[in-house]
């Protein structure tokens, strides 16, 4: 890293965004649909709102089921939705009338936690979607329509020292603005009263805590949005004009922050355990944007990181400060241990500080965003979405310092605020609620053959049990097809694809390194990649022979020597598993295929070999020996059909599949779906007290018994 200052280079500015509403395709909806319209317009543009971020409402005159009577209905972002991608069920729809009459039973600010045990009393039609906290924000004001956003140019106004000076600037008297009050009935009952004082007002500014505004109709709430938030936007860039931010730049991007990044994310994820027996491992996410370089490589950078976020959107996904390594101590395993557990130590602190008596007891003190000049931003999660997602939130967070620190100084949520919003109690309820991890949640997979039947199969297996899988093939197109595929069934996040020849080692080192920067690591290896051929003995050539060790014995040694390190790192998180699919031509001869059967048995005494070697490390290793797995694999759509079939003297069509039927005991086929269940059962913790063991999925062979 070259360390230099660099104040010439101007800030970044913030995205000034504009009106996307379609009169025309508006013209044709209802109320109810108007108001998804609008949510998912603000929501889906993240310079308006950020993920998850932000409600709206509005007061929908409807039937009432029980008595028929026109009644007024709260339609209100429900708990937990995200504006942007929700559908008309993610709205809770409230009684208007009955929430009004729910200022009877508040007696001030201690009694938020309580009036949210009322919301439910309050449903309308039985809606199911629970109401969030806040509901009153949008219920007690008396306008229709009411936004509440989380915009990075509003925030940067709303934590910063001169905010109410300068919302005063550009909007008058507008927009108000209101001190700092957690979301609640009380910050509704002073947004209320404010709105009654303040007749000509469109709208309020929560100190560090975002924008709410009211309008008659959905598309004018929706453009006064826009408006604000545009408005904010060109104001700040106005100040950040041609000067540098954070005080400008004291080092430069590492010209190679990828491969560091690859290095440096498993040794990371391997430091955060955890003493909870429901402690899950981490996935990480990885990301050299703009915004994060300029942040992390300015003089600013270590003394703003420290001060932590504002907005409690931020910092309930980001907690509440980063980990900052020094990026000349990247390779000293020591300093980043002792850089994890100081983060550690300084986190059971804060708790300790703020807990109050009925506080719930401490959550994972592991860092979720770690910062490195240089380098960018590493977050981890205890899945992928939510790794990076939590990165995404800093990067707002970063954007709102760069405003903030541009018109004043900027101002951190108070300490005990943040721990207050943290450990919630409703907040902790919420958690609880939350369903029970996945088998393989917190496990990352490499499957080499990721595109064939039985790859293929094996990583939907993993897939479906919450595992992320990296798939591994030469065949780089089919490859990207099956992310394709697997990300609409399973979500964008979990599955990544890369172009792997097992037989050269540069491109098996880039798989790995691909999966590391991707995911974080590696906890499972399914070595896959295979080819097939059947010669009689003088007729198979060296260039036959040495191609089937190429593949099927040195493309199993190469995959598992590039796996080890990051195998090895998992140790103290309770080991890792590698599973070699071999077959039963491993294990009892075949005729005319010696360079096949041969290889294959080499590579399944390299699984025993390995199964010894990693033990010291928890490294268990095992062998699926599948047999005739003709439906759904590449190999049996090539040569090797034909040359089995001949050497069965058979045809090769539905004859050869019922000739291997058959000559099962079980009279069974075997497809890639069985390989890949005992190929999970030996990555599962079901097996943990398995290795060096072979499993014989081919309906019955009795050569093939290992025993």
């Amino acid at each position: 890293m070259n360390m230099h200052a660099n104040l010439s280079v101007p800030a970044i500015p913030f995205a000034v965004p504009t009106s996307h509403w379609d009169h025309a395709h508006a013209a044709r909806m209802g109320e109810a649909e108007l108001l998804l319209y609008r949510s998912n317009l603000l929501g889906s543009d993240l310079t308006v709102t950020n993920f998850g971020g932000g409600n709206t409402s509005a007061k929908i005159m409807q039937a009432d089921p029980l008595t028929g009577e026109q009644v007024a209905v709260l339609w209100v972002k429900g708990s937990g939705g995200d504006i942007g991608s929700m559908t008309l069920d993610g709205f809770s729809t409230l009684y208007q009338d009955r929430l009004l009459a729910l200022e009877g039973h508040y007696a001030g600010e201690n009694d938020d936690d309580k009036m949210v045990g009322f919301l439910p009393h309050c449903t309308f039609n039985l809606n199911a979607r629970a109401a969030s906290i806040d509901t009153p924000l949008h219920s007690l004001l008396p306008h229709r329509h009411v936004d509440h956003v989380h915009p990075d140019a509003i925030i940067a106004l709303a934590a910063s020292s001169t905010g109410a000076a300068v919302t005063a600037e550009i909007w008058g008297d507008e927009i108000g603005w209101l001190p700092w009050r957690r979301p609640g009935f009380t910050l509704g009952v002073m947004i209320r009263d404010f709105a009654r004082s303040n007749p000509q007002a469109k709208g309020a500014m929560l100190a560090g805590h975002g924008i709410i505004c009211w309008a008659d109709t959905s598309r004018d709430c929706y453009e006064l949005s826009v408006r604000l938030i545009a408005e904010a936007a060109t104001y700040l860039n106005t100040r950040l004009a041609g000067k540098p931010a954070f005080g400008g730049a004291v080092c430069s991007p590492e010209p190679d922050r990828v491969a560091t990044a690859s290095r440096l994310m498993p040794r990371l994820r391997a430091l955060m355990t955890g003493n909870n027996a429901n402690f899950r491992r981490k996935l990480a996410h990885f990301s050299d944007d703009a915004e994060t370089l300029e942040f992390v490589n300015s003089a600013d950078f270590a003394a703003l990181a420290a001060l932590g976020t504002s907005c409690p959107d931020h910092f309930l996904r980001t907690k509440i400060a980063p980990l900052a390594l020094d990026p000349a101590r990247l390779e000293d395993d020591g300093y980043l241990a002792q850089s994890v557990a100081d983060y550690r130590a300084l986190y059971s602190a804060y708790y300790d500080r703020c807990k109050r008596p009925n506080s719930p007891a401490m959550r994972d003190a592991n860092p979720v965003v770690v910062l490195v000049p240089g380098l960018g931003r590493i977050t981890f999660a205890a899945d992928k979405a939510t790794a990076r997602i939590a990165g995404e939130f800093y990067l707002n967070a970063i954007n709102v310092m760069r405003g903030a620190e541009a018109i004043g100084d900027y101002i951190a949520l108070d300490e005990q605020e943040a721990f207050d919003i943290e450990y919630w109690l409703l907040e902790e309820a919420k958690l609880q609620r939350m369903p029970a991890p996945r088998e393989m949640a917190g496990k990352i997979a490499l499957v080499t053959g990721g595109a064939g039947g039985i790859g293929g199969a094996t990583a939907a297996r993993l897939l479906k049990e919450g595992a992320c899988v990296m798939l591994a093939d030469r065949d780089g197109a089919a490859a990207e097809q099956a992310r394709a595929g697997f990300a609409r069934a399973f979500g964008k996040d979990v599955v990544r694809a890369v172009t792997c020849d097992v037989t050269d080692e540069a491109q098996v080192a880039a798989a790995f390194a691909a999966c590391a920067r991707e995911f974080g690591g590696l906890d499972i290896l399914i070595a896959n990649a295979g080819i097939a051929s059947s010669a009689a003995i003088e007729d198979t050539t060296t260039e036959l022979w040495n191609r089937n060790f190429d593949v099927l014995a040195q493309g199993y040694f190469l995959t598992a020597k590039h796996a080890w390190p990051l195998l090895k790192g998992m140790a103290a998180q309770g080991g890792s598993a590698v599973v070699f699919i071999g077959s039963k031509n491993a294990v009892a001869a075949a005729k005319n295929a010696s360079a096949y059967a041969s290889a294959k048995a080499a590579a399944n005494h390299l699984a025993r070999c390995l199964a010894l070697e990693g033990a010291d490390f928890g490294i268990r290793v095992n062998v699926v020996n599948p047999d005739a797995v003709i439906r759904g694999s590449r190999i049996w759509d090539g040569d090797w059909r034909q040359e089995r079939a001949g050497a069965h003297g058979i045809d090769s069509g539905a004859e050869l599949e019922e000739h291997y039927r058959l000559r099962s005991m079980l009279k069974r086929d075997v497809l890639p779906e069985d390989i890949a269940e005992a190929a999970f059962w030996l990555a599962s913790e079901a097996s943990a007290k398995s290795t060096g063991n072979m499993i014989n999925v081919d309906a019955g062979n009795a050569q093939a018994f290992t025993r």
